[in-house]
């Protein structure tokens, strides 16, 4: 049982079975069994993609209150570049920066720093011919654990290289020791995050024992606060030491660009990820050097913890890089560091182990596709599993019947006394009674 935290939550209270969930989980974790979803923990990689499309806010990110700043001596706030492209008519990082300082932190980290480490670190190993092409860039942990989970045999192409969030923190909380003379413990870090996926690789990272960062908060909570705060500085402090280059990141593309490949493929939406990685998969992409992909709709600034419109919040980030330097002095490392690199290797996660042994496995998996055959294949999701073959391994392992399908449970009924097929068509959801009938019959 994989006892992995995870930042998406549900509140079955509020869930009404409605479905939409279990369509769009790009890793088929969610079941609606009894009327309520249930996600299945080993297979949720904290897309947020449920979180997005749910009516009745029954998923939810678990993120961390500002009020944790009270723990610690020291205080660094660690600014996604997400957050820069939350704000109207903003023209100077400044304003943000110092409102986070306002707030109570004692000092400011910018992420798009680190990203312009991790740059120049991704450029230096291109050059030399240091990884596997083509290249997939490792900056989205919801990206990682897709990968960990449905394409094992693409982890070797993954850049093997901290994330800015997590090189940003490594770099402030470095500098904040060196600076006052706490120790490591008395320095508390927070990331003001976009999205669940970041806060379940803070609290439960794949490529290193612990995470640098101690907290994190979403965009969301802290916007309000930030917005007062701002409204009231007339001349900010110049503390910014980003540049273009790492804001970028926030949008889909920037990564890549930044990388300065001639050959690169960017995407972004969880689907269109999956559609990127299968051609990766299948050879297709092999005269592509490097490929950024990111699982929200835009990229970071598309994550379902933000507030601006991911389309707006793009442009915003546009005109204010205009009045940006091209990036920190930062990314002129002539060669990676041993710190930019993972602790560990990122191992694969078999989550459809079906048995301990080869030969029960392929028994199970026998059961499974002859279970496939009593099923129309329309994937409608009425059964509560996302597709059929789903809904057959829920069988073949115990957790489902096949009178979940409600068209073998229509043939069942035909077969039973005190049913006519009238009867049997008011059973059939919506979708799938037959209307031409249903018109005869109005008529």
């Amino acid at each position: 049982m994989d006892t992995v935290f995870h930042s998406v939550k549900l509140d079955k209270e509020k869930c009404l079975g409605c479905m939409n969930c279990i369509k769009r989980c790009p890793t088929q974790a969610i079941r609606v069994r009894r009327g309520k979803a249930t996600i299945i923990s080993e297979l949720c990689i904290d897309c947020g993609e449920c979180i997005r499309v749910c009516p009745h806010h029954a998923k939810s990110a678990k993120s961390d209150p500002i009020d944790l700043i009270k723990n610690y001596k020291y205080n660094i706030a660690l600014p996604a570049p997400s957050l820069y492209g939350q704000f109207n008519n903003l023209d100077d990082v400044n304003y943000i920066l110092n409102a986070l300082l306002e707030i109570g932190f004692d000092k400011v980290f910018e992420v798009a720093a680190g990203a312009e480490v991790i740059t120049g670190a991704t450029r230096d190993l291109l050059k030399r011919g240091a990884v596997k092409k083509p290249v997939i860039s490792s900056a989205c942990p919801a990206v990682c654990r897709l990968v960990r989970i449905s394409y094992p045999e693409l982890i070797d192409n993954l850049l093997d290289l901290n994330s800015p969030m997590e090189e940003s923190a490594r770099l402030a909380r470095k500098e904040a020791i060196a600076e006052t003379g706490l120790s490591s413990d008395e320095i508390g870090i927070f990331f003001i995050t976009p999205c669940p996926a970041k806060i379940t690789a803070i609290k439960s990272p794949l490529t290193s024992e612990k995470s640098d960062v101690n907290a994190a908060i979403a965009i969301s909570d802290i916007y309000p606060l930030l917005l007062q705060k701002m409204n009231r500085i007339k001349s900010p402090e110049k503390i910014e030491e980003a540049g273009k280059t790492g804001v970028g990141w926030a949008a889909s593309g920037g990564e890549a660009s930044a990388s300065k490949c001639r050959q690169y493929v960017a995407a972004d939406g969880i689907e269109n990820v999956i559609n990127v990685l299968e051609e990766v998969e299948n050879e297709k992409l092999n005269d592509v050097e490097f490929i950024e992909l990111n699982a929200c709709t835009g990229g970071c600034v598309g994550g379902c913890l933000t507030v601006a419109n991911t389309f707006v919040a793009k442009t915003r980030l546009h005109n204010l890089k205009k009045n940006l330097a091209k990036s920190c002095v930062r990314i002129d490392v002539e060669s990676p560091f041993d710190e930019l690199h993972w602790e560990r290797p990122l191992e694969p996660h078999s989550v459809i182990k079906l048995a301990d042994n080869v030969t029960d496995s392929m028994h199970l998996m026998n059961q499974i596709s002859e279970m496939l055959k009593n099923f129309p294949g329309l994937d409608c999701g009425t059964c509560g599993a996302p597709t059929c073959r789903a809904l057959s391994e829920d069988i073949v392992r115990g957790y489902a019947s096949i009178d979940h399908c409600i068209f073998r449970l229509k043939d069942k009924m035909a077969n039973s006394p005190g049913f006519d097929d009238e009867e049997i068509e008011d059973f059939m959801p919506i979708p799938f009674r037959d209307t031409n009938k249903e018109e005869k019959h109005d008529s």
